[in-house]
């Protein structure tokens, strides 16, 4: 182990990145992710938590055994800035806060749809799901499960409220940092990236350093799928919102990105140029499955994923129909698609 001068490890689950800057590996539970990086940012009243991880004690004794291997505790935490909703980095927001009293930050649009699933009973949302994969054109023996399964509760179905809204462009309440919220709506429709408008530690060229949350990752490209409440008709272009954001934090030329999941890397222009290059030949290879109407559940069973359709779970085959979707909308707004009048469940077909 090396101290924390040295910009090394410092506990075999913690990593001192300088600066006053660390992360803890908190893992999450049944998930080929394996764990999330929480950010512990050190300022002049105690130390803020970038995300906090998955709600199960496992992982809230990481994150705490983390905390004190860095030489602080969740009870000095003094805030929490959440980069989107999900509960591998909302989970335990809640059960911080009890423990320190610290405030929990989260843009608004993420914090809506908080306040949606609080509200909204178990027995709605399976039926919500329901109909959407009916309208998706997904087989009866896929949607049968769900039509029998409204009494059991679904996991996150009770996160906790924020206390502040992020407003995009604001530099956060973390007294002797300078961290600038990047609004990036995409992977979620409130994600925020969290600009550190500070030297980077180690003098390497570029304009900071980026907490990148979900949006951009090393080596994964983020899901992007559908966030809607089911009482609002508005038609939502969620890749057309990434791929936008994705230009946005490119420009910034940051030193360091320091994500959600993997590993912190440099070049970040780079890695924005392999994303969009990326969703431009997979919109690209979609408009040419159009070449025969297909239904988005159609659609999804023939796009590449990172197994073949039929090794693909459940529920990820529920995630995968919802960026066949965003997809699709995608190309109906470029003029590349469109539906086909009087087909039930609807079918697309290239333009």
């Amino acid at each position: 182990m090396t101290s924390s001068l040295d910009g090394g490890p410092v506990h075999p689950a913690t990593y001192d990145h300088g600066g006053g800057v660390r992360s803890l590996r908190v893992p999450i539970p049944d998930n080929p992710l394996g764990h999330t990086l929480v950010y512990v940012v050190d300022t002049d009243r105690g130390p803020v938590l970038v995300d906090t991880g998955w709600d199960d004690p496992a992982s809230w004794g990481a994150l705490t055994a983390g905390l004190i291997a860095c030489g602080t505790s969740v009870t000095e935490l003094y805030g929490v800035v959440v980069t989107h909703h999900h509960p591998d980095h909302h989970g335990l927001s809640g059960a911080v806060r009890e423990a320190s009293g610290a405030w929990i930050a989260m843009h608004a649009a993420d914090g809506a749809i908080v306040r949606r699933t609080r509200a909204t009973r178990p027995e709605r949302w399976y039926a919500y799901m329901t109909d959407k994969l009916v309208a998706a054109g997904a087989p009866e023996e896929h949607v049968a499960p769900l039509r029998t399964a409204r009494r059991r509760a679904l996991p996150g179905l009770s996160p906790v409220l924020p206390d502040r809204e992020i407003e995009p462009g604001e530099l956060l309440d973390l007294p002797g940092r300078r961290l600038r919220a990047i609004w990036t709506p995409g992977h979620t429709p409130g994600h925020v990236c969290l600009h550190l408008e500070e030297d980077h530690p180690d003098r390497r060229p570029g304009h900071g350093r980026l907490f990148s949350g979900d949006h951009l990752l090393p080596g994964i490209t983020p899901h992007i799928g559908l966030y809607e409440d089911p009482d609002d008709a508005t038609v939502t272009d969620p890749l057309g919102d990434y791929l936008a954001s994705l230009e946005r934090v490119g420009r910034l030329a940051v030193a360091e990105v320091l994500p959600a999941h993997q590993h912190a890397f440099t070049d970040a222009p780079s890695r924005v140029r392999e994303l969009l290059g990326h969703h431009e030949d997979r919109l690209a290879d979609l408009r040419e499955l159009l070449a025969e109407p297909l239904t988005p559940w159609q659609l999804a069973e023939r796009m590449e994923w990172n197994r073949p359709w039929e090794q693909i779970p459940y529920g990820s085959r529920n995630i995968a129909v919802s960026e066949a979707e965003a997809h699709l909308r995608r190309l109906v707004k470029l003029g590349h698609a469109e539906a086909v009048t009087g087909s039930d469940p609807v079918t697309y077909v290239a333009a």
